[in-house]
């Protein structure tokens, strides 16, 4: 909710920071795929292949199927640099990674406490800059800043809806984990990437290196003092 919020307000002027927040939210994404999401999803199903084609496919579907005014590429309106529907696909990915993250603190503190706080925070560091992006992608679909605002509060209530149902959720880890990584890697390199790219903007270039770059330290530092993100 504080990404979200700070994101919200600092982008409230300047539509070149929202800009700059997409690129920043679609690297972000794609290391957290390629880092954490595809590996565990492989780790706990054995056909994490499948879901991670079936999730890229289901947002295809969403986007170009389920919604029947989408507009993308040459048809963009000026005002905006995706339609609602890629604010909505980007939210249920994040938020069944979210679902996930939850579990987790959960079977810390069922180990112990020390390491269920420990894997609280690490969940925490991950969740700033994931309410940035998931703040910035639907501010550029389109959507209110309220309504923007108001998806990091998804994600954050996916995370502890994660914690109180971890016995009926960790059985599906797998599989949910891997629809995650295939919405993911659609949102943002079949959609946000190309955008960026039109712009020919170093400067977003950079953004999105940025965002590489934060998950990538987090990641690291974690698995140093023994989380695996």
């Amino acid at each position: 909710m504080a990404g979200g919020l700070g994101f919200a307000v600092a982008a409230h002027t300047s539509e070149r920071r929202i800009h700059n927040g997409i690129a920043f939210g679609a690297g972000f994404m794609l290391a957290a795929v390629f880092i954490s999401m595809i590996p565990g999803s492989f780790e706990h199903s054995a056909h994490a292949s499948l879901w991670i084609l079936g999730g890229y496919v289901l947002a295809h579907l969403f986007e170009h199927t389920f919604t029947s005014h989408f507009h993308f590429g040459e048809e963009t309106h000026t005002e905006h640099m995706a339609t609602t529907a890629v604010g909505s696909t980007a939210l249920v990915g994040l938020a069944l990674h979210a679902l996930f993250d939850g579990i987790a603190i959960s079977t810390g503190f069922l180990i112990s406490t020390a390491l269920g706080v420990f894997i609280s925070l690490a969940v925490i560091l991950h969740k700033i800059p994931e309410g940035i992006t998931i703040t910035s992608v639907m501010l550029a679909s389109g959507h209110s800043y309220r309504r923007s605002v108001g998806a990091s509060g998804v994600l954050a209530a996916a995370t502890l809806l994660g914690s109180v149902a971890m016995h009926w959720f960790g059985t599906l880890r797998g599989s949910a984990l891997g629809i995650s990584s295939g919405i993911a890697i659609y949102v943002a390199a079949t959609d946000l990437i190309p955008e960026i790219n039109q712009r020919r903007e170093k400067a977003y270039t950079l953004s999105a290196a940025c965002g590489i770059t934060v998950y990538f330290g987090i990641h690291w530092l974690l698995v140093a003092v023994g989380i695996h993100g």
